[in-house]
């Protein structure tokens, strides 16, 4: 007997201290075990209320406690019914449902979602809510503890935690008329051109002059104001790129 709890001292200690160490919540789905008691075996999610009903102790409040925690108030509470003289209960967790975490903005399937140790990027998150829809940004918003953060989908991986909200706003736009193939509005790029604005727009007609380009910006008071543009000049948010026609 004595090498059978040597054994299960030392799995315990093998487990990984960090989901250990995580509370429970409620929506977590759990599975409790008390050795050499296999009618005690219990498989349950976590109610409103914070807590699971155990056989013969009835209902115990698990949310907000370890794993340990949680298994040391169940062997309490066995003992103190004097069903069980020395319990050794162990408890698991088989489904994470309170780490969550909101998705907002174009995305597919906007809602709140499970985060688990497979998948606590940004990325991962918003591939499970059906990914970015059509004129969404890539560079996301992640709202944590009240304060945001702009983060690039894209780019280096960044670690959501539970409550956070990641917001998809609409991607930053220019528009192009005038002697172009396809006039419209388009997404903005980082560090774009008006070359290669004109190139999303299907490129200068036959009419058209790469030398008689405008440019309409806002500026600090919010008034539109053209300006003669240059290929390589930079093109910013809300722009308004203008291809006039040649003179002959």
């Amino acid at each position: 007997m004595r090498y059978i709890f040597l054994g299960i001292f030392l799995l315990a200690l093998t487990a990984p201290v960090a989901a250990q160490s995580e509370k429970l919540g409620i929506g977590d789905a759990i599975r409790v075990t008390v050795f050499q008691q296999p009618d005690l075996t219990t498989e349950a999610r976590i109610s409103e209320r914070g807590t699971i009903n155990m056989p013969l102790i009835g209902e115990v409040k698990v949310a907000g406690l370890s794993q340990p925690e949680a298994a040391g108030t169940i062997a309490d509470g066995l003992k103190k019914g004097n069903y069980l003289k020395n319990p050794q209960v162990s408890l698991a967790i088989t489904t994470v449902r309170s780490r969550q975490v909101s998705v907002l903005g174009l995305v597919a399937r906007p809602g709140r979602y499970a985060l688990d140790d497979t998948s606590p990027n940004v990325a991962d998150v918003i591939a499970a809510a059906g990914g970015i829809v059509a004129g969404g940004d890539n560079h996301v918003v992640v709202l944590r503890d009240g304060k945001s953060e702009k983060v690039n989908v894209l780019g280096k991986p960044f670690a959501l935690k539970a409550g956070d909200t990641v917001s998809v706003e609409r991607a930053p736009v220019f528009y192009i008329y005038g002697e172009v193939a396809r006039s419209g509005a388009y997404r903005l790029e980082p560090n774009m051109t008006v070359m290669q604005a004109i190139a999303a727009g299907g490129g200068i007609t036959p009419r058209g002059s790469e030398w008689r380009l405008k440019m309409r910006r806002a500026n600090e008071n919010g008034k539109l104001v053209e300006s003669s543009a240059k290929l390589q000049d930079g093109v910013r948010e809300n722009d308004v790129i203008i291809v006039k026609e040649a003179l002959f």
